[in-house]
């Protein structure tokens, strides 16, 4: 379900996080708009996300199996962009 973005929304705090497919997350609670980027520097917005999920994720042992769980395919989403690869850590 891919939405349009007009521009980037300015996130709030974004989280490295320990993961193998995961390397940032940010998250707008006025828009309920969550942000990923993953380790080869793709990131996506998703629409509608609750902060519950948000707080989940972090919580989560394996934010990667969360994400396909909880959120892939599950929200509307957009590509923003591809940033450098995060580095291992």
């Amino acid at each position: 379900m891919p939405i349009a973005i007009s521009a980037p929304l300015q996130m709030l705090s974004p989280v490295t996080v320990r993961s193998s497919s995961l390397a940032k997350v940010a998250y707008d609670g006025r828009r309920a708009m969550l942000q990923l980027v993953f380790r080869d520097g793709t990131a996506y917005q998703y629409a509608g996300v609750s902060l519950g999920t948000y707080h989940e994720l972090l919580r989560a042992d394996s934010k990667g199996a969360y994400f396909n769980h909880h959120i892939r395919n599950r929200f509307p989403h957009a590509v923003l962009q591809v940033e450098a690869p995060a580095v291992p850590g």
